[in-house]
């Protein structure tokens, strides 16, 4: 299984000073080096923690995929169309949130999200959907054209130990729906070192993205021990 890292905190460090340190940049290519197979970052329309010259700099410079996590508006298309990226991935956007809660609406915005994966072709660019764990919401995305749907583990993590179970087989049977679709299926939200096991030994889902988790590792015993040790634990 592989690993996306997403190092939105790293800017966010950066920007609580408004300084020029730590540069995302460097953090992408330690995680690379460190194993991981794609960078993920969020550019939010309140440019709260990844900037635009970020995502620049690391279409340039990582070897891996870059994955722009964003919401589905004219501006964050044209922005990817101009960077084009690997993948991007659309996600909710609320200003108040401290991050992403939930998965997007793809039922209830499908004329949006249409237009935007149909906007992301031309320049070559693959379409993911962060979604929740609800069988519509799986079915809109593959009519809406996604190659992908990144599966909302947030409810999983965020469970007591005795409700794990139940939400850990609706993310199987959203993952056995989506493949069966012909949707690659990824896998992210609230992982971390202790609960990430078990959503690893599952079926048909191909990478995790993970942020928060290795980056407070990091802070502790240094990126390139984090990632790896992540690395780690996604090996099936």
């Amino acid at each position: 299984m592989r690993l996306g890292v997403n190092i939105d905190h790293i800017a966010t460090i950066r920007q609580a000073r408004k300084a020029r340190e730590p540069e995302p940049v460097a953090a992408a290519l330690i995680a690379e080096l460190a194993g991981a197979e794609s960078i993920t970052v969020h550019l939010r329309g309140d440019r709260r923690h990844i900037q635009d010259r970020d995502v620049d700099l690391l279409r340039q410079t990582i070897g891996t995929r870059l994955n722009i996590e964003m919401a589905a508006t004219p501006e964050m298309v044209a922005i990817a169309s101009r960077v084009k990226p690997w993948q991007v991935t659309l996600v909710p956007e609320r200003p108040e949130e401290v991050t992403t809660t939930g998965g997007l609406d793809v039922v209830q915005h499908a004329s949006a999200v249409r237009a935007t994966v149909s906007a992301c072709r031309p320049a070559g660019i693959r379409v993911s959907i962060f979604i929740d764990t609800i069988p519509a919401q799986v079915e809109a995305s593959q009519l809406a054209g996604a190659d992908a749907i990144e599966i909302n583990t947030g409810p999983y993590a965020d469970a007591p130990d005795a409700a794990k179970p139940l939400q850990l087989g609706l993310i199987r049977e959203t993952a056995e729906r989506a493949a069966a679709l012909g949707l690659d299926v990824l896998a992210g939200h609230g992982l971390n070192y202790i609960n990430v096991q078990p959503i690893v030994a599952l079926p048909h889902i191909i990478e995790l993205n993970i942020g928060h988790s290795i980056i407070a590792r990091a802070a502790l015993v240094g990126l390139d021990r984090s990632v790896r040790e992540m690395v780690a634990l996604l090996q099936r």
